[in-house]
């Protein structure tokens, strides 16, 4: 029988202090965001609008040229899909077959690909700048995606090639025995049981694809196709910044991502709930 005590009455405020701290940052955005400019600058950040002001919200949503918050809101959607869209059909395939090899060479492969995610990728900017440039993939949201899978490339293979390390290969087996060709028994076999592996690399490569200043800055700098990071840079001036208008292009893109997260989320639990009662 639960029986409510000094510790449990202990652990439940340290979570409700928590839960506080945790949400005082999104708060003080949402707080900020729906001030004036003038307000902005004569009340406390912690304190409520005395009027909400909802006009920062569509003046940043309907404002053109580099600071177009609408236009880099469809570009982060499209270079973040198309990027989660390719890694998780490659980084699957690639580590399927490094997992299932026998062969030496699968092992040092592997860890080659460990050694990829732990080196900056920053190393790379020069050259990697250099040869997009040569074939016309900067300033273009096909030149982002392309990069952004090859960036994120090792680490989704290296996350599905674990994942796949630990699956038996009895389903595997029965569906080749029924007469499945090893494509058949990738797509409608093996890959539906690595939902737990597919949310894990969707969600970290979503996350970073997203929020990702520096990469987008350089290789689309100039562009028409300014991604939402740097479409939120050009209301930083180097006197004045607009930060009500600035809080409210992290509102407006905490939207799409904490949507996605919350279905990838979902996708991962019952993929791993799944597994287990498989």
């Amino acid at each position: 029988m639960f029986r409510y005590t000094r510790l449990t009455a202990l652990r439940e405020s340290l979570f409700w202090v928590l839960a506080i701290v945790f949400l005082a940052p999104f708060y003080f955005l949402l707080m900020t965001a729906l001030k004036s400019d003038q307000e902005v600058i004569t009340s406390s950040a912690l304190a409520p609008p005395s009027s909400p002001d909802f006009s920062n919200f569509s003046d940043v949503v309907t404002a053109s040229g580099n600071s177009n918050v609408l236009l880099g809101l469809v570009n982060s959607v499209l270079i973040t899909a198309g990027s989660i869209a390719l890694l998780v059909l490659l980084g699957s395939l690639t580590g399927y077959v490094i997992a299932r090899s026998t062969r030496r060479w699968s092992r040092a492969v592997y860890y080659l690909f460990l050694v990829a995610i732990v080196l900056p990728t920053q190393l790379g900017t020069v050259p990697l700048y250099i040869g997009a440039r040569s074939i016309g993939l900067t300033g273009s949201v096909l030149g982002m995606i392309i990069l952004y899978t090859g960036m994120l490339l090792p680490l989704s293979i290296f996350l599905y090639a674990g994942f796949f390390r630990g699956l038996g290969t009895e389903y595997e087996e029965a569906a080749t025995i029924d007469g499945a060709s090893r494509t058949q028994v990738f797509f409608r076999v093996v890959l539906p049981l690595m939902s737990p592996a597919t949310g894990t690399v969707a969600i970290l490569a979503g996350l970073i694809v997203w929020n990702d200043f520096f990469t987008s800055l350089i290789f689309l700098g100039g562009s028409a196709n300014q991604t939402l990071p740097v479409a939120m840079y050009y209301y930083i001036g180097s006197l004045v910044s607009s930060w009500n208008k600035i809080f409210a292009i992290v509102v407006v893109s905490m939207i799409p991502i904490l949507a996605f997260y919350l279905f990838a989320q979902k996708r991962f639990i019952q993929g791993f709930a799944g597994g287990l009662k498989g």
